[in-house]
């Protein structure tokens, strides 16, 4: 019985050793791992905001890590508004600020009255990306959207000309979640419907904003309406109510008020 005993007794002592070594082996990889993680994932998304720009084309060929940093640097210029002034501000840093850090404190931000894109909170500030030509002139505005879809909250950059009304691009870059179904929401990523972006107009002559994702054909084919994606109705409706939350009040209507009064120079 004794021997027994004792050979219990040494399999759990092997056994919670080896647990405690391979927990410690994965906490070191994971934080000798998170620098290069974090440096991947703004190379990421530097990576889109060019492609919003116009400045690459992801489909062409693959972009090196000195290419996308140059290209960013050269063009790119990160900068945080107020978003209940639509001032820039100076003081914080674009390229440092964690506009998602930010939502998740409740000192730095504040909860929408009309959450029609369920982002539950808002941060006080945002980046917006200001792309500029070889002279330096603002060619591009980049704004940061993000709505829920279908499984998850899909994120997309805005990209406008600077009448801060025509519509360069609309690219989603990513999914927090589950993501949305390949081949239906995922189809926001598709080129052909990025396509259908390109000229439309935000808001009408009155002001009031007009841009719509419809199925609707008569309505697609004006100059405020978007094909909706097919056998994607709720993805579809989750662009137009991030569109619809960020354009509006509690979003960039400040911002572009500014802007289009000529505050971007």
């Amino acid at each position: 019985m004794a021997s027994n005993k004792d050979s219990f007794g040494r399999t759990l002592f092997i056994v919670v050793g080896l647990c405690l070594i391979c927990s410690i082996f994965v906490s070191g990889a994971a934080v000798m791992l998170k620098p290069t993680q974090a440096e991947n994932k703004l190379l990421d998304k530097q990576k889109y905001i060019l492609q919003a720009a116009n400045l690459v084309n992801l489909k062409a060929a693959p972009l090196s890590k000195s290419q996308i940093q140059d290209t960013y640097g050269k063009y790119i210029q990160a900068k945080v508004i107020d978003l209940k002034s639509g001032e820039f501000v100076d003081s914080i840093d674009g390229n440092t600020f964690d506009q998602e850090k930010a939502a998740r404190d409740l000192k730095s931000s504040f909860v929408p009255e009309n959450d029609i894109a369920s982002v539950r909170r808002v941060a006080n500030h945002a980046v917006v990306y200001l792309v500029h030509d070889d002279q330096g002139a603002v060619k591009t505005v980049i704004l940061p959207i993000k709505g829920y879809g279908l499984w998850s909250t899909m994120f997309a950059f805005l990209a406008l000309d600077p009448d801060m009304n025509t519509i360069q691009n609309l690219i989603y870059y990513d999914f927090t979640g589950s993501g949305e179904t390949p081949g239906l929401g995922g189809e926001v990523q598709n080129p052909k419907w990025i396509a259908k972006w390109e000229g439309k107009k935000l808001f009408d002559e009155q002001g009031n904003l007009a841009i719509t994702v419809t199925k609707n054909p008569a309505v697609a084919s004006t100059q405020y309406g978007v094909d909706a994606l097919s056998g994607a109705t709720l993805t579809s409706k989750g662009v137009q109510h991030s569109l619809t939350f960020w354009l509006g009040e509690e979003g960039f209507a400040s911002f572009i008020e500014k802007a289009r009064n000529g505050g971007l120079s």
